[in-house]
């Protein structure tokens, strides 16, 4: 079974690392008119980056205001500097090396994540990032959310699953860490097509993968489609059910980098059991343990 994050950390940087969360100022080709204006339908006015603060100051200034925010609950461990809102290979190239250079400065900082999309990686940032990782580890976040194309265009995602397959294999060609997002749930897909979407990452070259439930925030286009009755969501007992099937096609050395998510509780509209994290990562643990042999599954109960 593939190995939880937390794990891999351990045994790389020898310690537990935090995302600290910083903003890039970049904007996305599917809301700046290149490919859209509105983003896809899930994605919120933050670009995916709503546990990001607000982008005030430089990334120095990010970084340090990121770390007290997660002071509480951090315990002798490194950090990750996350750029996570909207595409953040989405800017010119000498902006993005001195945005990136400035992260990996910081000498608490042991890697550095950059979430983008696969139809933005030209030749020269994919280089960047290579030098970089020589620095310190890369880490590169691809959203891919489904690989079948009827579901693709109900989403907006705007790009072909060939762009995704050159990027996914130009980034293990690097020996870059590459973390693919998917999305459960997304409408018409019956359990069959998730997995297959999860199977088709474990054979991409892909390192890692980020398993998102879906859940609909307020201020989406997939709000409106939800209130007209168009949108079901899942229900514990079932994601649980369907995470359990989708890990089990994964690569054993696989990262498993997230296991549902929830959006800003504020914004959530559904499914509300989703906020309830320490619950849900306690249920799906507790499944998975019944239903996969001793010393297989890949969570450890939330604290």
């Amino acid at each position: 079974m593939p190995i939880r994050a937390n794990e891999y950390y351990r045994q790389r940087f020898g310690c537990k690392l935090y995302k600290l969360a910083l903003d890039g100022g970049m904007s996305c080709p599917n809301r700046d008119g290149t490919k859209g204006e509105r983003g896809c339908i899930f994605c919120s006015g933050a670009g995916s980056g709503d546990f990001a603060a607000p982008r005030q100051g430089s990334v120095t200034e990010q970084l340090e205001a990121a770390k007290a925010r997660v002071a509480a609950k951090h315990k002798n461990g490194g950090y990750i500097a996350y750029f996570q809102s909207f595409t953040n290979t989405y800017a010119p190239l000498p902006y993005l090396e001195a945005l990136f250079s400035e992260a990996i400065a910081h000498p608490e900082v042991a890697a550095l994540s950059v979430a983008t999309r696969p139809d933005c990686l030209p030749e020269p940032v994919l280089e960047l990032l290579a030098r970089l990782d020589r620095v310190k580890p890369v880490m590169v976040e691809l959203g891919l959310q489904t690989i079948h194309p009827a579901t693709a265009r109900f989403i907006r995602r705007g790009y072909p699953l060939s762009d995704y397959d050159r990027a996914a294999a130009r980034l293990s060609a690097l020996g870059l860490h590459t973390v693919v997002h998917v999305i459960l749930g997304l409408p018409g897909e019956t359990e069959q097509m998730m997995v297959q979407s999860v199977d088709y990452v474990g054979r991409s070259g892909a390192k890692g993968i980020k398993l998102q439930l879906l859940h609909v925030l307020e201020g989406t286009d997939l709000a409106e489609l939800w209130r007209a009755g168009r949108v079901p969501t899942l229900e514990l007992e079932d994601y649980a059910r369907l995470l359990g099937r989708c890990l089990s096609v994964l690569p054993e050395d696989m990262v498993i980098h997230r296991l549902t998510g929830d959006g800003a509780k504020k914004d959530l509209l559904a499914p509300l059991w989703s906020a309830d994290k320490k619950r849900v990562l306690n249920y799906v643990n507790h499944y998975l343990s019944q239903h996969i042999p001793a010393g297989r599954h890949c969570l450890a109960p939330h604290p």
